[in-house]
């Protein structure tokens, strides 16, 4: 769901927001268009203040009758501020909407100059309300605009929710130190976050005053909804209206003043008729807002007042429907409000500028990824028909977290470039019969935990040692990456080599050794490739081979919190680190993230952590066993648990784990792990709360109750609340109980085989010594090695393990 919501926010994104950059942009410009107008005219809207009174209403009339004795009078707007202008509203010419304006001195009446500049404000006005259409079509074009904002803005929450709600810095902050597609991911959703509520208000009055059927439901809620006008009757060709005289405004100005002695603006409004009655619209010097509008009705040969509605006194649903407009233009909260305003209009712009450049970005992602699934395809077809190709480059690799897919690709890309044919495929489907039917083959291969081939690879590596095929015509080359942090250093890789020897294949070269991306080992890799190239393509062949991830592919996160775990335990310290930076496009369940040990400099080596948090969190969390030794603190461990001081930056990059990841169908799913391995269990945990998936079980085990309880709230949490309707806890170093998950997982074998028979799938992650290799026995005790295999090939038997 979440997925079909990103792509409706970026379509909507760069379709309409293209065109509400071009609202955003004038809704800025008219943010503070009186202010603008005045500076651009100094002396016609103000003037210098006198010491002398200013005009009544009656002399604004007659000097404006004077200076245009043509035109009638419709409206005299005053206001009580010293040196203000009257502002003299004329009756429109024939076929126009709108008269003129014209200002007059307020101490002498005389005619001051006409505004200018104004026609630009207009054109933007008509642009921002109307896309400068025809006014009906106009206000539609907008009003959907409108609903659109809405909505990218509605999907833009919904799309950066964390689970921790009321962590305001989740919300509001981002680190400003990031660069890149991070940079622009936390400009774009962080300022989306401060506006938000600035949009909603826009969009609300804007598909208010765009659609009139919603203006009028929305009027009739609040009580102000106008009866339809009825169409004036025909006038007599020829006829003229009698003309008379006007009203003298003296009487009713004086009655105004005398019921209004707080008035700040007034705007009268003369009848044509002189036996007609005044109205005035007039705003308090103490109004919330300049649209809270009292009235008066006065009858202009006597004086008498005959109406007077005060705002306060009005409906609650008129006093609301009067808000709207102020709140719009943001003069609601004064010259504050039309900052905020302008700055959100201005903001319009800016998420249409940062989403297209996400968008392009995310394209180039594509178009790269794009490119190297082509090669994988071509490596599948090119199994197909190898027949045909008997003389192309099979390029196998057995990859756990895509280091070894990723140098794969690299030397077939080199290979390529050569003009050397090369089918690109993972071990995950290839079988010995379609191996043996290359005669040259180079396998990348990743050991996984001490020395076992990667759970994509077992298929392959069971297949292999019990094939009888004979591999005397095929030349193979392996490239072994490992850790020499582990006993069996490589060991997929050395297993693999042999095996391959042992069915009669010829080695190209010795086995090549990886430790950690060591360059040299690849320089010796890319020196074979060479060798495959022949010779005038080798000389000028450039082979460049990196396992090491750009550093384009790192963020900074900001370490915002480091809990200790297990204060008393008897092993080493067990933290819960929190580290808040841009979720961006977030992550899977599972999946892991390497962290470059700040304290060490740049030839410092990154070490990999699962994460335990879901994107919703709003924070990327890891559980780090603090390591100890001679030398002092662990490298990555030290950092993030003593060096790294709350507020520090640490470089972090996402690391998918298809081979963790969530199962793709609906299952039920057991859980199985120790210590720090409850990370990746919680992380999988977590989504499956948020999906409402409830049928899950937890078998963990750590040293004592007391002390390594870890999570034990959370976990007791989504127990009562259903999500755990088997939990197993198990403490080794208790004096009752005890035991290891292994252990319990015997005991309660017959509910395993339930469980697994109902379509369970098994997610284990901790320590390979003991915990993860007892696990894979007691699962091989319980239900038969065979049936084990086939539920790893399933993708049923999923594995994180350290």
């Amino acid at each position: 769901m979440k997925k079909l919501w990103f792509q409706l926010h970026w379509f909507v994104g760069i379709t309409a927001g293209t065109v509400l950059m071009v609202i955003g942009l004038t809704g800025a410009i008219l943010a503070f268009r009186e202010q603008i107008i005045d500076a651009l005219n100094p002396g016609v809207r103000n003037v210098a203040v006198q010491d002398a009174p200013v005009l009544s209403p009656q002399q604004f009339a007659q000097a404006a009758r004077l200076a245009k004795p043509h035109e009638r009078v419709t409206s005299i707007i005053l206001y009580d501020t010293p040196g203000s202008s009257a502002r003299i509203g004329l009756a429109p010419a024939p076929g126009e909407r709108r008269g003129v304006t014209v200002y007059l001195n307020p101490y002498t009446g005389a005619l001051l100059p006409e505004l200018k500049y104004e026609g630009f404000f207009e054109w933007n006005e008509r642009m921002h309300r109307f896309l400068l259409m025809e006014r009906d079509t106009g206000k539609m074009f907008s009003g959907t605009l409108a609903f659109m904002l809405l909505g990218l803005t509605l999907t833009g929450l919904y799309l950066r929710w964390p689970r921790r709600v009321w962590d305001w810095r989740t919300w509001l902050t981002f680190d400003t130190r990031m660069k890149g597609r991070s940079f622009l991911w936390g400009l774009h959703s962080v300022v989306g976050t401060w506006v938000m509520v600035v949009f909603v208000m826009f969009t609300l009055s804007g598909v208010y005053w765009a659609f009139d059927p919603i203006r009028n439901m929305a009027d009739g809620w609040m009580g102000t909804l106008r009866p339809p006008r009825e169409a004036a009757a025909p006038k007599p060709k020829g006829a003229k209206p009698p003309k008379s005289e006007p009203a003298d405004l003296s009487a009713s100005w004086e009655t105004f003043q005398k019921n209004a002695p707080n008035w700040q603006m007034a705007f009268l409004r003369p009848p044509e008729r002189a036996t007609a009655p005044l109205q005035i619209l007039w705003v308090a010097k103490d109004a919330t807002h300049v649209r809270a509008r009292s009235s008066m009705t006065i009858n202009q040969q006597t004086g008498e007042l005959v109406k007077n509605e005060l705002y306060a006194d009005k409906p609650l649903g008129a006093r609301i429907q009067s808000t709207i407009y102020p709140l719009h233009i943001g003069t609601y909260f004064g010259v504050v409000g039309q900052i905020i305003v302008f700055i959100a209009a201005l903001a319009l712009p800016g998420f249409g500028i940062t989403g297209w450049m996400l968008y392009l970005d995310r394209r180039k992602q594509k178009r790269i990824a794009r490119a190297e699934r082509a090669q994988f395809a071509a490596g599948a077809s090119g199994i197909a028909s190898a027949g045909a190709d008997a003389d192309a480059v099979l390029m196998a690799y057995a990859s756990q977290t895509g280091q070894a897919e990723r140098l794969a690709l690299q030397s077939a890309a080199a290979l390529q470039k050569a003009g050397v044919l090369v089918h690109v495929h993972s071990l995950e489907k290839l079988t010995p019969p379609q191996l043996g039917k290359y005669r040259r083959a180079l396998f990348v291969a990743s050991s996984f935990g001490e020395g076992e081939p990667p759970d994509s690879a077992r298929r392959f590596a069971r297949l292999l040692n019990a094939a009888k095929e004979e591999l005397k015509h095929v030349q193979y080359a392996v490239l072994a990456l490992g850790d020499r942090n582990y006993a069996e250093f490589c060991g997929f890789g050395h297993a693999l080599d042999q095996r391959l020897a042992g069915m009669g294949a010829q080695p190209l070269h010795p086995m090549i050794e990886v430790d950690n991306g060591d360059a040299g080992a690849l320089a010796r890799w890319g020196a074979a490739l060479r060798g495959l190239m022949g010779d005038g393509a080798a000389d000028s062949a450039d082979v460049a081979l990196s396992a090491a991830a750009s550093d384009d592919d790192y963020a900074s996160w900001r370490l915002e919190k480091r809990v200790l775990l297990n204060p008393g335990s008897i092993g080493f310290p067990l933290y819960e680190i929190t580290l808040s930076g841009l979720i961006g496009a977030g992550w899977r369940p599972g999946a892991l993230v390497d962290i470059w040990p700040g304290h060490y400099g740049v030839d410092a080596t990154p070490r990999r952590y699962s994460l335990a948090s879901v994107p919703q969190d709003g924070s990327m969390q890891l559980i780090v066993r603090q390591v100890r030794c001679e030398e002092g603190l662990g490298l990555a461990s030290g950092w993030l648990t003593d060096h790294a001081a709350p507020g520090d930056e640490v470089r972090v990059r996402l690391i998918a784990n298809p081979a963790f990841d969530a199962y793709q169908f609906p299952a039920p799913a057991i859980y199985i792990g120790n210590g720090s391995g409850l990370a990746g269990l919680r992380s999988h945990l977590r989504g499956r709360v948020l999906e409402g998936a409830q049928r899950n079980w937890l078998i963990f085990g750590e040293r004592q109750q007391e002390h390594d309880a870890i999570c034990a709230e959370e976990i007791q949490g989504w127990r009562a609340k259903g999500y755990l309707p088997e939990l197993d806890l198990v403490y080794s170093r208790d004096v009752t109980g005890g035991g290891y998950v292994q252990d319990v997982m015997r005991e309660r074998a017959g509910e395993l085989r339930a469980w697994i028979n109902d379509g369970a799938v098994i997610f284990v992650c901790g320590s390979l010594q003991g915990m993860a290799g007892g696990v894979d026995v007691a699962l091989a005790d319980i239900i038969g090695r065979a049936r084990l295999d086939q539920l790893a090939e399933e993708g049923r038997y999923r594995r994180d393990v350290y």
